[in-house]
């Protein structure tokens, strides 16, 4: 299986240079937020190992709401933050990105402070912030998977539309073979490409199995504790969350209309939100123990299309920042952000709960996963104050969502390994 990563750059922005960077960002889009793959800057369309990669600013728009906790508010400087998901080790990537576009991320980050001074691959390394929870998709599947597996998807719609309509469809075991004999002399002169999948080695099985038993043996060995600080950890959750304040202003309707520019150009949209973690050690271990947990689910349970029952986000990420005080969230989804919402809110909303009940402000919760984003308009109110504009966004393969992509997984299966019984062939062409 090939090997995925990312990286997380985020550096303070010079404050005079601010609207300066924000016009430099602008520079690199067809349009609001949507990046030009070619753009003079950072042509992320030349890294054929870059799934997705985003650049925008980090505003801490409701730093001032923890006064109702009696704690003084601490200003977070703006910030840049330059983030992608990648095939391959972060390392060798932001080495070919130093290389290749030297120029236009020393234009870019000479906004931020310390850029400039020293070596470009050190500075990126330096900025690295390593994320407390990862989400992919489909673990493995590479950029030219996506790619190889789409035009066979689409060289098989026209050529069944072919056969079909010159054959008929009454004997789905002839057109299989059909379409097995059409694909094979497509590949023998080199319009389609289908990359055999990497395969885990016998020392990557090992790892993966030694990390996938390590945290239920861990909560094995620890559950007699856990089963005696159980009641503690109840009352204790259940003081906080009664005395929690819910902080859910209207959002301003100029905002709205202002983060509205940067989405639905494309099927799938980024989401950035920055928001406080409720003060106190309880939960900030709290946060730290679920991002753990959530970050463990999405490399052995969550891995194969689904986050939970949602099947919509292509890559999605946690991280904390300034000494765990603060939580970035970011994520790639299918449609448009109100069924985003949607989708999470009715599949999963004891998740949601889970993790972002211990933000400032969030809507009253019980026992950490009850009510919460349970209360729509109250959960929708909470992330669009923290949402920020995301100034430059790249998808590796625009127009396909997450269900396209494992639609032609599925066919690329069929096609290698014909399905079993005329009945199931069926279903398989019906994928087509």
């Amino acid at each position: 299986m090939t090997q995925q990563d990312t990286f997380f750059i985020l550096a303070p922005v010079i404050e005079d240079r601010v609207e300066d960077l924000v016009s430099l960002l602008g520079s690199m889009v067809t349009k609001p937020g949507l990046a030009d793959p070619q753009n003079a800057l950072v042509p992320f369309g030349r890294f054929d190992q870059l799934h997705v990669a985003r650049l925008f600013l980090v505003e801490a728009n409701t730093w001032r709401d923890i006064e109702a906790y009696g704690r003084e508010p601490q200003p977070y400087p703006l910030h840049l933050a330059f983030l992608g998901d990648l095939d391959g080790d972060r390392r060798s990537f932001l080495k070919e990105l130093a290389a290749q576009c030297s120029d236009g991320l020393n234009e870019i980050f000479s906004h931020c402070e310390g850029a400039g001074q020293g070596d470009l691959l050190r500075w990126m390394e330096d900025h690295n912030v390593e994320e407390a929870a990862n989400y992919v998709n489909t673990r493995g599947r590479t950029v030219r998977q996506v790619h190889e597996e789409a035009a066979l998807a689409a060289a098989l719609h026209d050529e069944l539309a072919e056969v079909s309509t010159a054959q008929g469809t009454a004997d789905p075991f002839r057109i299989h073979r059909h379409l097995v004999e059409f694909v094979n002399r497509r590949k023998a002169d080199g319009s389609l490409h289908l990359t055999p999948p990497a395969r885990r080695g016998l020392f990557g099985w090992i790892a993966y199995g030694l990390d996938a038993v390590s945290v239920p043996l861990i909560l094995l060995l620890l559950s007699p504790l856990v089963i005696l600080a159980l009641p503690f950890f109840l009352v204790w959750l259940r003081m906080l969350e009664r005395s929690d304040p819910e902080i859910l202003p209207r959002p301003d309707d100029a905002r709205i209309t202002d983060l509205g520019r940067y989405e639905d150009h494309d099927v799938t949209n980024p989401f950035s939100a920055f928001g406080d973690v409720k003060p106190g050690l309880f939960r900030r271990a709290v946060t730290t123990v679920a991002l753990y947990l959530l970050n463990y689910s999405a490399r052995h349970i969550f891995g194969r299309g689904y986050l939970t029952r949602v099947q919509t986000i292509h890559f999605a990420r946690w991280v904390f920042v300034d000494g765990k005080r603060r939580v970035m969230f970011c994520s790639n989804y299918d449609g448009a952000l109100e069924s985003y919402m949607d989708d999470f809110v009715n599949k999963v909303a004891w998740g949601l709960n889970l993790v972002f009940s211990n933000g400032v402000g969030y809507p009253s919760t019980r026992f950490l996963i009850k009510d919460g984003a349970e209360q729509e308009a109250k959960f929708k109110r909470y992330l669009r104050n923290r949402q920020l504009p995301t100034q430059v966004w790249y998808k590796a393969y625009p127009g396909l969502t997450a269900r396209d992509l494992a639609r032609h997984s599925e066919i690329r299966k069929g096609l290698e390994k014909r399905p079993n019984g005329a009945k199931a062939l069926r279903n398989w062409l019906s994928k087509i």
